[in-house]
């Protein structure tokens, strides 16, 4: 049981990791991180289509690898 957890969590990690660089980046530069963070703020770029995909599956997948990250912790134990 313990060594299909902790294989969950290479595949939780390496498919993060993945998804993360599959990602466009959402500013250029130094003035586009301090404009891009309030117009982020306040919702005027709405992510769609592929974006937004990326965005819910990076969230589903950080979520399942921080669980699995304590599941496997507390199995190890």
């Amino acid at each position: 049981m313990e060594i299909f957890l902790r294989v969950l969590l290479v595949i939780f990690a390496i498919s993060l990791i993945a998804i993360v660089l599959l990602q466009k980046g959402k500013s250029a530069g130094l003035s586009g991180a301090i404009s891009g963070g309030a117009e982020h703020l306040f919702g005027k770029t709405k992510a769609r289509g592929m974006d937004l995909l990326l965005q819910r599956l990076t969230v589903a997948i950080a979520a399942g690898f921080f669980i699995m990250s304590i599941v496997v912790a507390v199995f190890t134990k």
